[in-house]
């Protein structure tokens, strides 16, 4: 799906949610859907991205749609939140911005530049002041979560002395072959075989940091359906795509989940020359982007359960 695709996607949903939204909200929805037609340039792009990665507390898909009502937002909560945590009420006349609700269909939040404190509210926190800064630069358990998640996809990582010129590979893996991942450590430690779907290489040579990014690299093309899917409800199917559109991709994903603990990798070079030289966006999914981006985030805090 493009990203004309993918504004189709959203206005489908706009209307299928006017029943159920009271009139105010509504309306933010019309102007939602309508500044979904902006992001066809590479400027507002990569002012998209470079937004997503500092919104670490929401979702990718959820920060993308923030910042499609509110480019300047800083940090959201939802009323209650706002009250019962930091001591603030929504000013009047503030405008709800509509995000998506875990197991529910959407949940109305709002930036903190439209709250004000109550008597006796707290300073605010860091988390809320200065929710951008940066974290650090370094990779922690990511790695090694990521690695063993994956493998409930099928997929095996082999470390490979490639020298400089080869960060990592991933491709489709010969049939027949079965992986033996855990299911549960507890009371009993607890197996399964898991097909043999895609094989991984990544290079000793790169430092931790390195890997991460090949890692978010080359499973941004698994995620994103360029070698295809083994069920359309874990990922798209999208293999008939022009490599420049798979890298684009690809790096995107890289660059907003890099993005997420502080890591500066390549990939933000590399989009951004090719941003420089180019005026018009190729036709990328970035519904794709953002659920391949939203899952590695997920794998890289906690272990998943299998599919």
């Amino acid at each position: 799906m493009s990203i004309r695709g993918t504004q189709d996607t959203l206005f489908d949903i706009a209307e299928g949610l006017r029943g159920i939204l009271p009139p105010k909200p509504e309306r933010a929805l019309d102007e939602l859907f309508d500044l979904a037609r902006k992001y066809t340039t590479t400027e507002s792009y990569n002012e998209l991205l470079k937004f997503i990665r500092r919104f670490r507390f929401y979702s990718p898909y959820n920060a993308m749609l923030i910042h499609m009502q509110m480019p300047g937002a800083k940090f959201v909560a939802t009323p209650r939140r706002w009250l019962d945590k930091y001591k603030r009420r929504i000013r009047t006349g503030a405008r709800p911005l509509v995000i998506l609700q875990p197991r529910g269909p959407v949940m109305f939040v709002f930036d903190v530049s439209d709250t004000e404190p109550l008597n006796g509210a707290p300073p605010l926190p860091a988390e809320v002041d200065r929710p951008f800064e940066v974290r650090g630069g370094t990779v922690g358990r990511e790695l090694e979560l990521t690695c063993e998640n994956v493998k409930r996809d099928g997929v095996s990582i082999t470390d490979q002395d490639a020298g400089s010129q080869r960060a990592g590979s991933l491709q489709t893996a010969a049939s027949g072959k079965h992986l033996k991942v855990l299911k549960k450590s507890f009371p009993v430690a607890e197996y399964e075989q898991v097909p043999l779907r895609y094989e991984m290489l990544l290079n000793t040579k790169l430092s931790r940091e390195g890997r991460y990014a090949t890692l978010a690299h080359e499973l941004g093309h698994l995620y994103c359906g360029h070698l295809g899917s083994p069920n359309v409800n874990w990922w798209p199917d999208r293999q008939i795509l022009h490599t420049n559109v798979c890298e684009f991709e690809a790096e995107s994903v890289c660059y907003l989940v890099c993005g997420y603990i502080g890591v500066d990798n390549p990939s933000e070079q590399y989009l951004s020359g090719y941003m420089d030289k180019n005026k018009e966006m190729p036709a990328i999914s970035l519904e794709a982007v953002m659920k391949a981006a939203g899952l590695l985030q997920r794998m890289g805090e906690r272990r998943l359960k299998l599919r």
